[in-house]
């Protein structure tokens, strides 16, 4: 070989391993039960992370309904049965991505594993896929806070993987998303401008039907409400109890959280669990003083 071009290649080669990320440990989905993908210039990557507390279905409080039918579609699919692809939507802090988390700590022994992926490596999603297609797991890949902009092609990946290739996703994958947004992308007045009466039928024009298109994929949409303020109460019961003693939560800690919700302009279980962590924080240094 010519000396200046293994000169130039040997260059090339460390201009890519600039690219490439530190080799990361391997998944092994015997031990590790939740991973992120994360892509590159080349490719991408699975890496292991351990779960990120013990938070169980038993924590979640005000959303029975909806763990109890994302439970039933997550058993249905371990055990073979035809399930969903899930889109977790509604008021933020409501305990959309709590679920999911809580759903892995309860299930991984029956053989759930969960892949994280961010709305920016989408493009991605194809290649992640077809990696988990030859696996002897069931895998659930997640996408937490997915919602795009007008001009933001990275959907077109998701709505591909769901319902749009010849093959489909493969049997022992599904998809779980949770977004503020019913139908994931923005909605204008001007989308509206395509919409038509014919006889008493509404028919959306075209800039409508492509967004519909994609919340439309997922069979199981499962929707999340601000909490009222009995469930909102009995959740900042819940947590204060679990991070203190049962004894940390009285009438003055009840009129506290009302006060903490008012401020923060809205009730929900990430609200609930602020307010525990303040209010028990607070007493354990008051008793330490």
């Amino acid at each position: 070989m010519d000396a200046e071009l293994s000169r130039r290649l040997l260059a090339l080669l460390d201009h890519v391993e600039h690219w490439l990320p530190p080799t990361p440990v391997a998944v092994d989905w015997e031990r590790d039960v939740a991973a992120l993908w994360q892509r590159h210039p080349l490719g991408g990557r699975l890496v292991p992370v351990p779960p990120r507390d013990a938070l169980s279905l038993n924590d979640l409080l005000g959303i029975e309904r909806q763990k109890r039918a994302l439970i039933d579609n997550t058993r249905a699919f371990l055990q073979g049965h035809p399930a969903n692809h899930a889109l977790l939507w509604g008021s933020r802090g409501s305990g959309k991505s709590s679920l999911v988390r809580a759903l892995l700590n309860s299930l991984a022994a029956e053989g759930l594993r969960l892949v994280q992926v961010d709305r920016h490596d989408l493009a991605g999603l194809p290649t992640l896929v077809e990696q988990l297609r030859h696996q002897p797991h069931p895998f659930v890949v997640y996408c937490d806070d997915l919602s795009f902009e007008g001009h933001d092609d990275a959907y077109k990946a998701l709505k591909s993987v769901l319902d749009g290739t010849l093959t489909g996703p493969p049997p022992n994958v599904l998809l779980y998303a949770t977004s503020n947004r019913r139908h994931l992308l923005p909605e204008s007045m001007s989308d509206n401008e395509g919409s038509r009466l014919v006889g008493d039928e509404l028919h959306h024009g075209d800039a409508v039907e492509e967004k519909i298109s994609l919340s439309d994929r997922f069979g199981l949409w499962l929707g999340f409400r601000p909490f009222n303020q009995e469930t909102y109460l009995e959740t900042c019961r819940h947590w204060v109890g679990h991070l203190g003693h049962a004894d940390d939560w009285d009438a003055e800690a009840s009129d506290a959280a009302v006060r903490f919700a008012t401020l923060r302009g809205g009730r929900s279980g990430r609200v609930a669990w602020q307010f525990a962590c303040q209010w028990v924080g607070a007493r354990r240094l008051d008793t330490e003083r």
